[in-house]
């Protein structure tokens, strides 16, 4: 029997000590998780009888592998769910399929609207021109719209930055209107700073030409018989936010004889050669393994080894992390009116999150919480569920704020973009931090292949996950990672080249060249 040692407690960690113990192979696997909830930064909160999903996850995926997993722990619903009955509509259902209203093992089928939040209006995500667009921006900023992607397309910029590809991408207007302070927001860092292939990454598909399709098809009242997804799209969510799956997960481990450590920080890792040996927890217990899978922060992982070498040890410790601050807001009712055709339950926007692009607030985005799934919210029909994001980095002044300092600022937000009229329509409030939650493609991520070399040296270390990685992966794309962890270390291989090869760029232009 093999000792396998799992660092992490997320989609990816969690993934890992299921697929190890659901299939071939005899091992007993120690899964360490240094808080006291499971899913990372795809945890669900409760609050008062109310759930905030983190940073908001869909769960939607290309990979046969990953949806079939999906389905396997959390069956797809079969009869209508809370809103579905309140609003006469019937959505996707899966014969044979559970009842929502009936059992919480369950996932929902849910409509995917997402959109930017700009001057007071809202634009479709990723940016449309199409009518309402036009509309928004009026005619004169529409035509210097498009006279500065003709410029753009006629003098290429060196795509040696983000900010150059996004021009590139879009043109300088499109760019300062909806990308720069955006990204400047997100990250703290201009785009002029960051690397190219993060944007490259978070815009697959989207390109001027398409949206230009779909500008004249609407126009000329074109049919188009592909789905149109920049707005809509069906996407799988479980009943009681994504947290709820990886508590599943982690019942099933452990009935499976795996052992789940919490509140367990993983501090150190003994190194001998080309193998680790054995962990340590900040609370001074070591733990012996034959292999090693990690989901901890590159970071942390390489300054918790011994004899590490200058090079790998400065580029670790030079890798940059993006943190981040929700308030679950309880109101009323929103002041934002719903102009769309999608009926929702108090007639409410039918978002499930918003791009925040107004300067004069420091809020990234918002969700709606009520149209994620309607168990979220304890009285759906009398009030709004909404959470506010805000990044920032842990120990800075933002990140230091007291609860009531935090909810102060945001309901003044709230106030100021038009999301709520009045104080008094806010009813309960609850603040979150979550840390590493983006890591960073600035600072020595630039020689990240140089560190990853160097850790793929260590036979039996297998680097799985978004922090992981130290890449903005989403996540099917985090499980999949760990897919190949489990992979390797079932045949013995010592080649990580699978596990790296996960959401890559050679992945993204593949896909350009063949649509």
């Amino acid at each position: 029997m093999k000792d396998i040692l799992i660092i992490g407690g997320g989609p990816a960690g969690l993934t890992a000590a299921y697929e190890l113990l659901n299939g071939p192979g005899d091992y007993r696997v120690t899964l360490f998780e240094e808080s006291d909830t499971f899913g990372g930064i795809s945890r669900t909160v409760a609050w008062h009888g109310n759930r905030m999903d983190m940073g908001g996850h869909r769960f939607f995926s290309k990979a046969p592998e990953v949806n079939a997993w999906w389905e396997k722990l959390l069956p797809v619903q079969g009869a209508p769910s809370k809103d579905d009955l309140l609003l006469g509509r019937t959505p996707p259902l899966a014969p044979g399929g559970p009842d929502p209203e009936k059992t919480d093992e369950v996932m929902l089928m849910r409509r995917r609207v997402s959109r930017i939040f700009f001057d007071g209006k809202f634009y479709d995500y990723p940016i449309s021109l199409k009518p309402e667009t036009f509309k928004n921006m009026g005619f004169a900023k529409t035509v210097k719209c498009g006279f500065s992607y003709l410029g753009a397309m006629l003098h290429k910029l060196p795509e040696d930055n983000l900010e150059n590809f996004y021009i590139n991408s879009f043109g300088r207007e499109l760019y300062s209107m909806f990308f720069e302070y955006y990204t400047e927001n997100l990250w703290g860092r201009h785009p002029s700073e960051i690397d190219a292939s993060w944007g490259a990454q978070r815009t697959k598909g989207l390109s001027i030409l398409g949206i230009l399709k779909d500008v004249f098809g609407k126009a000329f009242h074109v049919k188009n018989r592909e789905v149109n997804t920049s707005l809509i799209e069906e996407f799988k969510y479980p009943k009681l936010g994504p947290g709820q799956l990886w508590e599943v997960v982690a019942a099933r481990v452990e009935a499976m004889g795996g052992t789940i450590l919490k509140n367990a920080q993983v501090v150190g890792l003994e190194r001998r050669g080309n193998r680790i040996t054995a962990v340590t927890l900040a609370d001074g217990r070591r733990f012996e393994g034959d292999a090693v899978i990690s989901s901890m922060p590159i970071r942390d992982l390489v300054g918790g080894m011994n004899d590490v070498p200058a090079e790998p040890a400065r580029i670790a410790k030079g890798l940059p992390y993006r943190d981040y601050m929700t308030l679950g807001v309880l109101v009323k009712k929103l002041a934002l009116v719903n102009k769309t055709d999608l009926a929702t339950v108090g007639g409410i926007v039918p978002d499930c999150w918003v791009y925040v692009q107004d300067r004069s607030v420091k809020m990234g985005r918002f969700q709606i919480y009520n149209n994620w799934s309607p168990y979220l919210v304890q009285d759906l029909e009398n009030t709004v569920w909404v959470g506010l994001e805000y990044f920032c980095n842990e120990g800075d002044a933002f990140w230091n704020q007291s609860e009531e300092e935090f909810a102060r600022l945001g309901v003044e937000e709230m106030l100021r973009i038009g999301l709520i009229t009045d104080r008094s329509q806010v009813l309960d409030t609850h603040m979150e931090r979550v840390k590493k939650a983006y890591p960073a493609y600035f600072d020595t991520y630039a020689e990240i292949d140089k560190l990853t070399a160097w850790l793929d040296t260590i036979e039996n270390l297998y680097c799985v996950g978004r922090n992981g990685q130290h890449r903005y992966n989403n996540l099917d794309h985090s499980m999949m990672t760990s897919f190949e962890a489990v992979r390797c270390i079932r045949s013995g291989s010592t080649d990580k080249s699978a596990l790296w090869s996960v959401n890559t760029e050679k992945e993204y232009h593949e896909e350009k060249q063949k649509s």
